[in-house]
């Protein structure tokens, strides 16, 4: 990934431990390592991680400008997380990809595998564009 596209974590991405791998036009890829701190009382990956993850990739994707210095925000409107499989690895990767949109909105879907390949979940999301502030 180039680095003029690097940017600080925000809070939550940060205390979570995800980390933006790649990025780029319609598509993001975020990789977060699996952490005690994540498990449910099953000592599984709590659901809400999977769609943290997804909904963060997906928000990612479509907000590429191809421009560093102009930052484009979003709010998610919608998002459905479909959980397939548990783990067999230790890192996840979320994938995000823009799939449509127009000016105000855009579409988006992402998956969430292991480095085993092992698909965990996938998710569909629609986000609003941020106005700039």
């Amino acid at each position: 990934m180039d680095e003029r596209f690097k940017e600080e974590p925000y809070p939550f991405q940060a205390h979570v431990g995800m980390t933006v791998a790649d990025w780029g036009h319609d598509m993001c890829r975020i990789a977060l390592p699996i952490e005690h701190h994540l498990m449910n009382r099953h000592m599984n990956v709590h659901g809400g991680v999977y769609a943290s993850l997804l909904d963060t990739c997906m928000g990612y994707a479509g907000c590429w400008t191809g421009d560093p210095d102009r930052v484009q925000l979003c709010l998610t409107l919608s998002l459905n997380v479909q959980f397939i499989s548990r783990p067999k690895g230790v890192l996840l990767t979320g994938v995000g990809t823009r799939t449509g949109g127009g000016r105000a909105t855009f579409f988006a879907e992402g998956e969430v595998h292991d480095e085993t390949g092992e698909l965990v979940a996938k998710g569909t999301g629609v986000f609003k564009y941020r106005k700039p502030s």
